[in-house]
């Protein structure tokens, strides 16, 4: 699927709706060069699924969780096998041993979570066949084509 979005927060609105298409377990592996939108991504992403708070990048700690099992979801369902968004930024990570620091194997095996993965080209060989691929590219300083595999 490809998708061109004219702004963050129409970036943010194709997030919501592709939220609604989740499923508990569900691994998101996110590319883009610096800036390219992947953020504004999870955070429409968060949203979707009934988060209500502000959505950060983890750069500096890897891996922010927001718990949504009391949230109500956009479209009204409570979406409660779905307990948590791991926010997983890999932007700082050198080598494969620190994926062991952050723990990363137990975010993806949650299959009451959903795992978003920022930088995720640095760990391609780790991750699971299903995971599904995002590639956000800047077309204009506004416009992104959103390509989900």
């Amino acid at each position: 699927m490809e998708i061109i979005s004219n702004s963050s927060e129409n970036t943010k609105k194709i997030a919501r709706e592709f939220s609604k298409k989740l499923n508990p377990g569900s691994i998101l592996a996110f590319y883009g060069n610096l800036g390219a939108g992947k953020t504004t991504f999870i955070q429409g992403l968060a949203e979707g699924l009934g988060y209500k708070g502000r959505v950060f990048s983890p750069t500096f700690i890897f891996v922010r969780p927001y718990k949504i099992s009391e949230q109500k979801a956009e479209s009204g369902q409570h979406k409660s096998a779905i307990k948590t968004l791991y926010h997983i930024d890999l932007y700082r990570i050198e080598k494969a041993t620190d994926l062991k620091t952050i723990g990363i194997q137990e975010f993806l095996e949650d299959k009451e979570a959903i795992s978003a993965i920022e930088w995720a080209e640095k760990i391609d060989k780790f991750l699971p066949k299903n995971a599904m691929k995002i590639m956000i590219t800047p077309l204009s300083p506004t416009e992104r084509k959103i390509t989900i595999t």
